[in-house]
């Protein structure tokens, strides 16, 4: 076996390991919006609950930095390293903006009287605190690799020839989005 054939398969292994954890991760929150259906049910379900608005911010905020993971593993691709450097930093930061808006939409939860747990909580908004962090703790993870993807791209570890690190990542980042995505129009619509 040749060099660039172990290379291959190592690369096709690690990237089916980001689709099984995508796989699992998605398995969980497909359980998570089951009991909420199910839960609907409930006496203690209100029927006036609102998302938070600062949650449209934050999808707002999660998608562009999808987009812009997207340009930046596209400009290390062609060699541009020096943009390529800004476009995965944006990407972390916007990152970091998602998750300060989520915690901003906790605050405007709490508010608006949706409380996690106590006398005043209702089933769906304790679900929301459920599911939000839940989601969260996987950008927590992906943002981790992410600070990986800027560290070794400022080591000039990447090259047009060899960003399986940041495909690895953007892949794992993409799918978080895409999560966010269905969980916030779950949200928003049922």
């Amino acid at each position: 076996m040749s060099i660039e054939d172990h290379n291959e398969r190592v690369a096709n292994s690690k990237k089916l390991i980001v689709w099984f954890a995508g796989i699992s991760i998605f398995m969980l929150f497909a359980g998570l919006t089951s009991a909420y259906i199910v839960s609907a049910s409930r006496p203690d379900w209100d029927s006036k609950f609102a998302l938070p608005p600062a949650f449209k911010v934050s999808t707002v905020l999660i998608v562009l930095s999808s987009i812009i993971f997207h340009l930046g593993k596209r400009e290390v691709k062609k060699g541009r390293h020096r943009n390529g450097t800004f476009l995965l930093m944006a990407t972390f930061f916007l990152g970091i903006a998602f998750v300060g808006t989520q915690f901003f939409g906790f605050n405007q939860a709490i508010n608006a009287g949706n409380y996690f747990t106590g006398q005043a909580s209702r089933i769906n908004s304790s679900f929301l605190y459920v599911i939000a962090m839940a989601h969260i703790v996987h950008v927590a993870g992906a943002l981790v690799a992410i600070a990986v993807v800027n560290i070794n791209h400022l080591k000039h570890k990447y090259s047009p020839n060899n960003v399986l690190g940041i495909e690895l990542a953007a892949n794992f980042w993409h799918f978080i989005d895409l999560l966010w995505i269905y969980v916030y129009c779950f949200l928003l619509f049922y």
